[in-house]
């Protein structure tokens, strides 16, 4: 170990760590606002890169085979759990949302695919494949048991990511592949050589970051979706949906993840199953944060990045157990000094 080893670490955990810093953003808004830790967060972002990078080669994806999917399945669960009280306003809904748009986005898709439209047409198109099903996912697997307790709702989180990962593997295939960076440039600072990739990443992040602050503080649907987060009963009483809002921070966790996975599919070859990885650690860094703040969300996520990269400098066959150790100590501590509580739902 030297300094331009050590540097060379230190920027590759920063870049990693920004990427980890939006992913557990998104966890820790939709636990905060719905009480479930999305553990499928990370397929949104292996699923972003795998489509972008066939839309790169020309080649329609499989993406908006799996959003018409998922649609089917959520227009089916909300016909079903609402049979009783359909209105004209929620059949209109299901149609236009779950069937009309990923049909549209299907044949856009395919109309595009073939022009290989660049890079920027790639993610924009990627970005709005994967957004959608958020709010999709939520309304199959998580809103029809909104009330159950967070191990109920931990377990149905699993089961969400067994079964995309499953999916994944059908409609992508088991194929790794990586996409364009962003930018091709690089220079020297120093010792040190820095990829426009790695500025990219990190302007990217902190934009994304300052866009996702002033939303909060400014924006009466991000005081809404607060408010969700501090007290669900009393957002409820003061006329929130509550639905509304859990469908509103799947949809940002899912174009998070479909940021994230533009930023990742450059650094590394992405396949089906590579989000449970990434996600795996943004949850590491969530949890360091203590799943509520998002300023310690992004300094434990930077932490684990470099704490990763230093551990595949030293022990490299062992990093990835490792930076999962880091939690144990976090909880331990919390254990002893953090009172026990009984769910007040």
């Amino acid at each position: 170990m030297d300094t331009t080893i050590f540097l060379f670490l230190l920027q590759d955990g920063i870049i990693n760590g920004a990427v980890y810093a939006l992913v557990a953003i998104a966890l820790v808004l939709v636990f905060a606002v719905t009480r479930v830790i999305l553990v499928p967060q990370g397929e949104f972002v292996a699923f972003t890169a795998l489509t972008i990078a066939a839309l790169e080669n020309g080649v329609a994806p499989a993406t908006p085979w799996l959003l018409l999917a998922l649609g089917c399945l959520a227009a089916a669960s909300e016909l079903i759990r609402h049979f009783r009280d359909l209105t004209l306003r929620r059949v209109a809904f299901v149609v236009l949302f779950d069937l009309a748009l990923p049909v549209a986005l299907l044949l856009l898709t395919r109309a595009l695919a073939p022009m290989k439209m660049g890079q920027v047409g790639s993610i924009l198109l990627a970005i709005a494949l994967i957004t959608p099903m958020g709010p999709m996912l939520y309304r199959i697997a998580f809103e029809p048991i909104a009330h159950a307790s967070v191990l109920v709702l931990l377990m149905a989180s699993f089961g969400v990511h067994f079964s995309l990962m499953g999916l994944g593997l059908l409609f992508f295939g088991p194929e790794g592949t990586g996409t364009t960076p962003l930018s091709s440039q690089s220079f020297s600072l120093g010792e040190l050589l820095i990829t426009g990739q790695s500025v990219a990443v990190l302007v990217v992040t902190a934009v994304l970051l300052l866009l996702f602050a002033l939303f909060f503080g400014r924006t009466l649907l991000g005081k809404a979706l607060k408010a969700c987060s501090s007290n669900r009963t009393g957002a409820r009483l003061v006329g929130i949906p509550i639905s509304a809002a859990g469908q509103i921070a799947f949809a940002l966790a899912a174009l998070i993840g479909a940021v994230s996975g533009a930023l990742v599919g450059p650094l590394m070859t992405v396949a089906y199953d590579s989000g449970f990885l990434i996600g795996l650690k943004a949850f590491v860094a969530a949890i360091l944060g203590g799943l509520v703040s998002y300023p310690l969300t992004v300094l434990a996520a930077l932490t684990v990045g470099f704490a990763e990269a230093l551990f595949s400098f030293w022990a490299s066959n062992f990093k990835e157990v490792l930076v999962f150790t880091l939690i144990i100590p976090v909880l331990a501590w919390r254990s002893i000094v953090a009172p026990h509580a009984e769910e007040s739902e």
